[in-house]
């Protein structure tokens, strides 16, 4: 878990607090083990029923089924609720029943179930003011926590996840980026994104809010369905949080090199367009989806470094960091998910710059290194008639690690 997920599930928590006190309540922060303190606080506010929101990652269903366990067995009823995503993993399935693997006929039946049966927006703290438990039912309750109690870092630049910045970002986005959005959103110096996925992963916002506005912006929309997509894949093939879907995957000879991970992992790769995204990562715990893709094949083609060192890394540093969506990506990339893009298909760093980058105007207002070179060379900064000195020359060749790629795939794909 990444210092900036941390910070945002804090800081919700405070601002989540700072709502119901202002109405009366309080909110109920418990530690310890999760069984034993929701039975004893069910009992202690009188509940005969304890309502929680579906996760599928791994880990939360195996706690989680251990939850309803503990409480049913002392009485008290527990009910599943869909939130998290629109529709279940089991809801979008094909004829005979089966899961999907493919995102195109899922999207399909996705839209269609979409207009068929749509979802309400879950109701607004306001609108319950008179089912709020009262503080003194609550009683004692812990203190919202900070990322230093638990040796994580806190920053100003990590994105501040509450109910009033999700508003805030959602209708700024929907009134002046949403049209807009399928043209613009390639260009991480136009900042033309959403920038809600924090706010998803922290439940700052909904779901269904996003799709209901999305409506009217296919673009964004098709981007919720594949958030839905990967949900549904972790959901009924669990194993890919821990290897490869194709299982070809398995037989990549990856290579192990500390000194290129590292390289990237700083933003030392001599490939400005790579180097910006990473060290945008780094000090603000967020990154571009046209970067997330550009660094991901960088890793797993131009460097052939297992994705699973890049998704791992990404976890501890993405402030929306999902086990789905990190992962569905990553394997995206490395061509070894579901409906994965083909290994030969490789992005070469130089143009995914040139053409998503122009100018140099991001790359620059990140790489103070590279203000000086003319701005036809600053994604390959080596061509230059004077190189910055600073600046590292590429850690690889990229045409002569796409050769290396495609034999290392083609050995495993057959």
């Amino acid at each position: 878990m990444s210092s900036s997920i941390v910070q945002c599930f804090f800081g919700a928590a405070a601002a989540l607090r700072a709502d119901l006190r202002e109405r009366g309540s309080d909110l109920a922060v418990l530690c310890g083990d999760p069984a034993e303190e929701l039975v004893r606080f069910a009992r202690s506010a009188g509940a005969d029923s304890v309502f929680f929101n579906e996760d599928y990652e791994p880990f939360a269903r195996a706690r989680d089924a251990r939850v309803c366990d503990a409480l049913e067995r002392n009485g008290i009823a527990a009910h599943s609720c869909l939130d998290h995503v629109y529709f279940g993993a089991s809801e979008i399935v094909r004829s005979d029943g089966s899961s999907y693997k493919v995102y195109t006929p899922y999207r399909k039946q996705w839209l269609a179930a979409l207009w068929e049966r749509p979802r309400p927006a879950v109701a607004s703290l306001r609108r319950l003011r008179d089912r709020l438990l009262p503080a003194d039912v609550i009683g004692h309750t812990h203190e919202v926590g900070t990322p230093e109690d638990f040796g994580f870092n806190s920053s100003s630049r990590y994105p501040a996840c509450s109910e009033r910045a999700a508003h805030n970002l959602f209708e700024s986005f929907v009134r002046s980026g949403l049209e807009d959005y399928g043209k613009r959103r390639d260009f991480p110096a136009l900042d033309a994104t959403s920038h809600l996925s924090p706010q998803l992963r922290a439940g700052t916002i909904g779901i269904r809010t996003c799709v209901e506005a999305a409506k009217r912006g296919p673009a964004w929309l098709n981007e919720l369905v594949w958030r839905e997509f990967y949900q549904a894949i972790l959901a009924n093939f669990p194993n890919v949080a821990d290897g490869p879907f194709l299982s070809q995957g398995s037989r990549i000879e990856w290579r192990d090199s500390e000194t290129d991970f590292a390289a990237w992992c700083s933003g030392e790769t001599g490939y400005p367009i790579v180097d910006a995204a990473m060290r945008v990562l780094n000090e603000t715990g967020w990154m571009h989806n046209r970067l997330r893709m550009i660094v991901a094949s960088f890793l797993t083609k131009d460097l052939l470094i297992d994705w699973r060192k890049g998704e791992r890394y990404f976890e501890q540093r993405l402030a929306d960091g999902d086990v789905a969506q990190n992962n569905g990506g990553w394997q995206w990339c490395a061509s070894t998910g579901t409906d994965a893009v083909p290994y030969f298909r490789i992005f070469h760093p130089v143009t995914e710059g040139e053409r998503f980058a122009p100018g140099g105007t991001f790359v620059n207002s990140v790489i103070p290194e590279l203000r000086d070179v003319p701005s036809k060379h600053v994604h390959a900064p080596w061509r230059s008639t004077a190189p910055p000195k600073k600046y590292p020359p590429p850690i690889v060749d990229h045409a002569t690690a796409r050769q290396r790629a495609l034999a290392a795939y083609g050995r495993a794909f057959g």
